[in-house]
């Protein structure tokens, strides 16, 4: 495994973690009435890389499953970073 190969992988698991961090946050505040995290947050975060963590999240702790914008949103970037990874796998071959 290269550094390149090393160092994607370790923002993938920061990117994911931060990601599950603030979805589960995010459910404790809607709960207990505090500030929530904003939604363009955690789309952000979604398009940065933790878009497969915190849809699982998501779905594990019924948090924002009945919102389009996340439940359609979060699986097309998953595709569009899938198709991305797979053109780039492709060219550095």
């Amino acid at each position: 495994m290269t550094v390149l190969h090393k160092f994607a992988l370790l923002y993938l698991i920061i990117v994911s973690l931060v990601s599950i961090i603030m979805t589960v946050y995010d459910k404790i505040s809607a709960k207990r009435g505090w500030r929530r995290v904003p939604e363009n947050t955690l789309v952000l975060f979604s398009a940065l890389g933790g878009s497969a963590a915190m849809y699982l999240t998501m779905q594990i702790i019924r948090h924002k499953t009945k919102h389009i914008k996340f439940m359609l949103g979060i699986p097309i970037i998953i595709i569009l970073q899938t198709c991305f990874i797979a053109a780039l796998t492709a060219v550095v071959k």
